[in-house]
C-alpha cells in the first residue's frame, strides 16, 4: 500500500511539497502539482482527508441542506454549489429535510458532528428555526437560500418573493382577470409561500379587489383538483392562479386537462420557478422565474468569505407562457328594449 512519502519519491518532491499537492494545491506550480497527481494515480494513493481534518481541524466540506432535490429549482441550484465550491477546493455534504421542520435539527447535529465547514440551508421558517440559533451558538458559519429573514439579521440569499408575486399578480390583472387565487403547498412549511400570498394580496388590494384565502395543497408538487373545481362555477367563476412552484402549476395543468377545463382557455395558470421543464410543456408555462445557477453559487461565494449578515437579493423574471391569456368573458347583459 502506497503512502505519501512515496508518491513524493515517485514525483521527485520533498514530502512537504506532495502534501501541499493535496491540501493547497493553488500554491504549487502547475507542472510540479501535475507530477504529484500523476504519481499518486500511478500508486493508487488516495490522501486520508479525514484524518488530516481532524489533525488541523480544517474541514474542506460544506453542508448542505434542502428541503428536497425532486424540485428542479434546487437540484439546479445544487449543481452551482456543487461546481464553486470544487473550484475552491470543497465538496459538498448533502441532505434533504422532505419539507419536514422536525428533520432540520437531527441534519444540522449531523453537520456539526462531520466537522462541515460551514452551510447553506433552507429551512421551513428563517425567523422561528432553533437550528440558525444552534449554528450561530456552535461558531459555524451559515447561509440561508431561499429564506427572507424578516426580524433577523442572518446571512441569506433569495430573491424577493413578496414583490415577485405582487408582480406576477399585476400580470394577470392587467390582462382582464378579476378572480384570481394563489395554490400552494403546506403553508407552515415554506416562508417563502407565505411572502409570495403577501404579495398576491397587495396586488389585489391594490386593485381594489377581494383577496381570497390561499387553496392549501397537501402536497407542494401535487395538487388535488378537487380543491379548486367548486370555485370554476357560479356566477363569479376563477379565471386564474398563480401556484408558488412550477412542480404544482405543471400538477395543476395535467389535472385541469383530465377534469375538461382548457388552460388558459377556462383558467389561467402561473407558476413560480422558471424551471426549463415548464417551457418545454404544451401550453408552456408562464413562471416566476428565479435564478437558481446564481442563487447557488453566491451562496457558496458568501460561506467562503465569511459573511456573518445581511441578506444578498437576486433579480427575478416573469417569463411568458401559454397558460396565461386574458380570460373568455361571456355576456349575458341585456339591452332595456329587450327586456319583458
Amino acid at each position: 500500500m502506497s503512502d505519501l512519502l512515496t508518491v513524493a519519491k515517485l514525483a521527485g518532491v520533498s514530502r512537504a511539497t506532495a502534501a501541499r499537492a493535496f491540501s493547497d494545491p493553488h500554491l504549487l506550480r502547475r507542472d510540479t502539482l501535475e507530477r504529484v497527481l500523476a504519481a499518486s494515480e500511478q500508486l493508487g494513493f488516495r490522501p486520508n482527508h479525514i484524518a488530516r481534518q481532524l489533525r488541523t481541524q480544517h474541514s474542506t466540506t460544506f453542508g448542505v441542506l434542502l428541503p428536497s432535490l425532486l424540485n428542479p429549482i434546487f437540484s439546479c441550484q445544487l449543481q452551482a454549489m456543487e461546481r464553486q465550491a470544487r473550484d475552491a477546493g470543497y465538496g459538498l455534504l448533502v441532505a434533504t429535510s422532505d419539507y419536514q421542520p422536525e428533520r432540520e435539527a437531527a441534519i444540522v447535529e449531523h453537520m456539526l458532528r462531520q466537522r462541515v465547514a460551514g452551510l447553506v440551508l433552507t429551512v421551513a421558517d428563517a425567523d422561528n428555526s432553533a437550528v440558525l440559533s444552534t449554528l450561530q451558538a456552535a461558531g459555524l458559519p451559515f447561509v440561508l437560500a431561499h429564506n427572507v429573514p424578516q426580524h433577523s439579521h442572518w446571512p441569506a440569499v433569495c430573491v424577493d418573493n413578496r414583490q415577485a408575486m405582487r408582480e406576477a399578480t399585476a400580470q394577470l390583472l392587467a390582462l382582464g382577470h378579476r378572480h384570481i387565487a394563489m395554490v400552494a403547498g403546506p403553508m407552515l412549511q415554506s416562508d417563502r409561500a407565505r411572502l409570495r400570498y403577501q404579495g398576491y394580496c397587495d396586488a389585489m388590494q391594490h386593485a381594489g379587489l377581494t383577496a381570497l384565502p390561499v387553496i392549501e395543497m397537501a402536497s407542494h408538487t401535487q395538487s388535488d383538483f378537487t380543491l379548486l373545481a367548486p370555485m370554476l362555477g357560479g356566477a363569479t367563476p376563477l379565471s386564474a392562479v398563480i401556484c408558488t412552484n412550477d412542480l404544482l402549476a405543471i400538477s395543476l395543468i395535467g389535472a385541469a386537462a383530465r377534469a375538461g377545463v382548457p388552460v388558459p382557455q377556462q383558467l389561467a395558470v402561473m407558476g413560480f420557478d422558471g424551471i426549463a421543464m415548464g417551457a418545454q410543456m404544451a401550453p408552456s408555462l408562464a413562471s416566476v422565474a428565479q435564478p437558481a445557477e446564481r442563487l447557488g453559487a453566491c451562496a457558496i461565494d458568501m460561506l467562503l468569505h465569511n459573511v456573518s449578515r445581511g441578506t444578498r437579493v437576486l433579480p427575478h423574471q416573469l417569463r411568458s407562457g401559454e397558460s396565461v391569456a386574458a380570460p373568455a368573458f361571456i355576456a349575458t347583459t341585456r339591452e332595456p328594449h329587450d327586456a319583458a
